[in-house]
Formats: C-alpha cells, sequence, structure tokens
C-alpha cells in the first residue's frame, strides 16, 4: 500500500512534506499543489521508527516542516513519537474527522499544528450507519451466512425480523453524520430524536431534541441508539451499563464512531441475555483486534472499520488533506484545525 514517488523538486529553497502513507486517488492533485510551494517526499516505509531516523541530519527527511498522515499510514503518532520529531516539523495533517490518534497535548508542547478533515465522509460513514441499522433490523447478515452454509430455508425464517419504518432512532451526538443519517431514515420514515448538550444549529424541525435532563426519556423510548459522539477522555465508556440497561428491551445498538465510546463487555452482556437485540459496529475497543465473543454472537453485524472507506470520500479526504497542509506551509488561514490547535 505504499506510493513510492520520487521527490517532486529538489530545489533546497524551498520546504519539504512527508506523506505517510499511500496516496490512492489524488497524486495529480498533490502535484499540482505543491508545485513550487515545497518538496514532496512519500515514506518507503510505514515504520514510524525509520521516519525518525529519516528526520535526522543527512536522512531523506531532513528539515521536513509537515507530516501528512493517510488513512492508511502510522495508526497512531503518541507522545514517544511526537517527542522524537526533530524541531523542523511544524504541521501535522491527518486524513480523517477522528484524530484521538494523534497526542495534541505533546504537538502543543512541541508547538506543531494539527489539521484534519472533518465533515468530508460524513455521508459515507452515515450510509454505513443506515446499513447496519438495516442489517440489525432486518437480520441480514444472519441470513447471509445461513445462505452461504447452504440453509437457504433456515435463512428466512420471519421471526425476530423487523421494518426500520415508523420506528424511533435515537442518535447520541447530533453532528454532521448523525444529521446524514437522519436525513436518510427519515424516508422511511423514522421518528428521529436525539441527544446533544444543546440543540444542533441547522437541525430540522422533525428531528427532536432531549437535552441533558431528558436523555433518560430519550433512552426509553429507542428502538435503535446510534452513537456519533467524538473519543474523548470524558468520552471512554460513555455508554455504559447503565445507559444500555436504559434502553427498552429488544433496542438495536449501532456504533460508527469509535469502540472505546462504548463498554463493550457491558454492551456483549446485554445481547447475551437479549436486552439488546441486536448490534451494528464498525469500531472496535482494540482494532484491528475483534472480541472473539462478538464473532460468536449471530445477532452482531460487524465491519472492518470502513465507514468513511469509499474511492469517492477518500478522494476528497486526501484532497483536502493535501490542501491543508499546503496552506499550513504558506502560512494560510485553515479552517480544519483541531479545535486544541485554534
Amino acid at each position: 500500500m505504499v506510493l513510492n514517488m520520487q521527490p517532486m523538486r529538489t530545489d533546497s529553497t524551498i520546504p519539504r512534506i512527508v506523506i505517510c502513507g499511500n496516496l490512492e486517488f489524488a497524486s495529480a492533485e498533490c502535484e499540482s499543489l505543491f508545485k513550487g510551494v515545497a518538496e514532496v517526499l512519500v515514506m518507503n516505509s510505514l515504520s514510524s521508527a525509520d521516519l525518525i531516523e529519516g528526520m535526522q541530519p543527512g536522512g531523506r527527511y531532513e528539515g521536513a516542516v509537515g507530516i501528512l498522515r493517510q488513512w492508511n499510514g502510522f495508526s497512531h503518532m503518541q507522545r514517544a513519537f511526537i517527542e522524537a520529531l526533530p524541531s523542523s516539523v511544524k504541521y501535522i495533517s491527518s486524513l480523517g474527522a477522528g484524530y484521538d490518534m494523534i497526542d495534541i497535548d505533546a504537538c502543543k508542547e512541541k508547538g506543531i499544528i494539527v489539521a484534519h478533515t472533518p465533515g468530508v465522509g460524513n455521508d459515507a460513514t452515515a450510509v454505513t450507519a443506515l446499513y447496519l441499522i438495516i442489517s440489525a433490523l432486518r437480520r441480514f447478515s444472519v441470513a447471509e451466512r445461513q445462505l452461504r452454509a447452504g440453509l437457504f430455508d433456515a435463512s428466512r425464517v420471519t421471526q425476530g425480523r423487523r421494518d426500520p419504518t415508523v420506528r424511533t432512532l435515537a442518535i447520541l451526538g447530533l453532528g454532521g453524520i448523525g444529521l446524514r443519517l437522519a436525513e436518510l431514515v427519515h424516508a422511511f420514515p423514522m421518528r428521529v430524536v436525539y441527544h446533544n448538550r444543546r440543540p444542533f444549529v441547522g437541525a430540522p424541525e422533525w428531528c427532536e431534541y432531549y437535552g441533558p435532563g431528558r436523555l433518560d426519556e430519550m433512552l426509553a423510548m429507542a428502538d435503535v441508539l446510534s452513537v456519533h459522539v467524538p473519543l474523548r477522555k470524558d468520552t471512554v465508556g460513555l455508554v455504559d451499563e447503565a445507559m444500555i440497561r436504559k434502553l427498552k428491551k429488544g433496542a438495536v445498538l449501532i456504533n460508527t464512531a469509535r469502540g472505546k465510546v462504548v463498554d463493550e463487555e457491558a454492551m456483549i452482556r446485554a445481547l447475551e441475555d437479549e436486552h439488546l437485540s441486536a448490534v451494528g459496529l464498525d469500531v472496535f475497543p482494540d482494532e484491528p483486534t475483534v472480541n472473539p465473543r462478538l464473532l460468536e454472537l449471530p445477532n452482531a453485524t460487524l465491519l472492518p472499520h470502513l465507514g468513511s472507506i469509499s474511492s469517492d470520500a477518500q478522494k476528497l479526504m486526501e484532497v483536502r488533506g493535501l490542501t491543508n497542509l499546503r496552506d499550513l506551509v504558506l502560512g494560510l488561514n485553515v479552517a480544519d484545525l483541531v479545535p486544541e490547535c485554534r
């Protein structure tokens, strides 16, 4: 998955930037964006140690001022990595809305500005959540597994299969992805209720707001709870045993946010004792490892964290991330700075 590309320029008077990961769709745009702006170096390894070594005096990446973290590049940029970066590095542009894989505190201490690409994958991720809702309610993933095993008749059992129409979808954390999901399910129609700390500006009137004092009321009415909150210190385990048990018996839990937002053990217990009728998961606490107990549960629809992985979304993301890095190098205003760096 590594793109081997020679530097676009060797003019030592312009800055250097390093792309960590393979540009799958925006190589031409990269060349156009950085022509005359920066020398682009693409790593021939996905080892963070190789990058640090290459940034030493005389190394291939010596003097680089910026890094693009492609989604298929380094999975994490934690404190030890950030602290090992040379002082020349001033910018990190990360592809994807979530940036919990980067130690922002360490970046701030070192004077590194971090940008991300919020909103680009909203549609793709919302479509993934929609698939998980439909599959969990209609048990399509169970039927497919049975069909592939030659059990055609068994795959057609009606019991336990429900339509989304007229059911209630509760969205925990209405933002760009949650709003797009609300628009998609409104076509069935599903009733849409949501919980934020404050009402979401621009939410249509048919998205019913349940504030901090009404969370329990919202949970009790939910046929489906879809999680869309970012992973922060205060959201680890947010969807815990207490929250799950406040859902009506037979509810469905969907997570396309981050695995650690949900207490996995509490969720599995609720699946096993049938408080939850099904789950649809695109994310897991210890990716790429998936809890083997989930693999054994027929009422769990599981995807390998591919919410925003479509060719359309990935090209938009690559172009946006490259543009952010170009603008940072040029000293221009960048709207996509992570909140902690604004």
